[in-house]
């Protein structure tokens, strides 16, 4: 059973920065092709995808944190990682992980995740 736990949300002020963590197990990250995802879900709001990163390594930022986020993972540790810089108010969301061993999808897309995290909260003060 693959379960995947998140951690590293809390309060910050603008302009700060956060490192999530996602650690996965059940499921190597070495081997194999599992993609994994980042998505948010402010309140009131639908679940927004952040970035994603493939097995192979290649990353895809949203727009709305491309130069600001970045998606890493270490396989050896069985780990993704999201480092979160110059965060603002409108990044405050519960974050969650994802994962998928499904090849040629769009990992924009939450349908195509097989697992999910619990997610951790993010809040970003003015």
């Amino acid at each position: 059973q693959v379960q995947l736990v998140e951690s590293g949300g809390g309060l910050v002020q603008a302009g700060g920065s956060l490192r999530l963590s996602c650690v996965v197990s059940g499921q190597s990250l070495r081997t194999g092709t599992y993609s994994m995802g980042w998505f948010r879900q402010a309140p009131g709001k639908e679940r927004e995808y952040v970035a994603s990163i493939t097995w192979t390594g290649t990353t895809y930022p949203a727009d709305s944190v491309k130069g600001r986020f970045d998606v890493s993972r270490d396989n050896d540790k069985n780990t993704m990682y999201l480092q979160m810089s110059h965060l603002k108010p409108e990044d405050t969301a519960v974050y969650y992980c994802a994962g998928t061993d499904l090849t040629g999808i769009s990992l924009g897309s939450a349908t195509n995740y097989q697992h999910w995290g619990q997610g951790t909260q993010v809040t970003v003060s003015s």
